[in-house]
């Protein structure tokens, strides 16, 4: 037979009675908590990119549809501006345009835009983001055609 009495083995079982509850939960949130992390900064760093895909794309499209060329810049950071609002990046994205030709909006002319922007890291306190840089930056260009026939009847 067995050394221990009934009391002693009664205490033992009472005592590592709810470890594994507590011990699951302690290691469950160890380590969901920097999966939960990392989910919400792929997440951003994704609407960073749609972000300047469609800034990049849309400003061209708005640009080589312009009427004049004085309306064409100011309808691309609009369209530009939209995008970037969309996805939760408001006054934080910039616009580059160039032009393969002068006047820009000539028929055939290549406009090219870039959409910039930087996506701030999730959860990080302003005083930290001094100290280090803690921003991913993200760009995009797209390359728009003026239309052939523009000044056609």
């Amino acid at each position: 037979m067995s050394s221990l009495t009934w009391r002693e083995r009664w205490g033992r079982a009472r005592n590592e009675e709810g470890s594994a509850i507590i011990e699951f939960i302690f290691l469950g949130v160890l380590m969901l908590v920097p999966l939960i992390y990392l989910v919400m900064t792929l997440a951003r760093i994704q609407a960073g990119s749609y972000a300047v895909t469609t800034a990049a794309r849309e400003a061209g499209r708005a640009y080589v549809t312009a009427s004049e060329g004085q309306n064409a810049s100011a309808r691309a950071n609009a369209a530009a501006d939209i995008a970037f609002g969309d996805q939760g990046f408001d006054g934080m994205g910039s616009l580059e345009i160039r032009c393969s030709t002068s006047p820009c909006l000539t028929p055939d002319a290549r406009i090219e835009t870039t959409a910039q922007v930087t996506v701030p890291l999730p959860l990080i306190p302003a005083f930290a983001r001094n100290v280090v840089p803690l921003e991913i930056p993200l760009s995009a260009s797209h390359l728009s055609t003026v239309d052939r026939f523009r000044g056609a009847p």
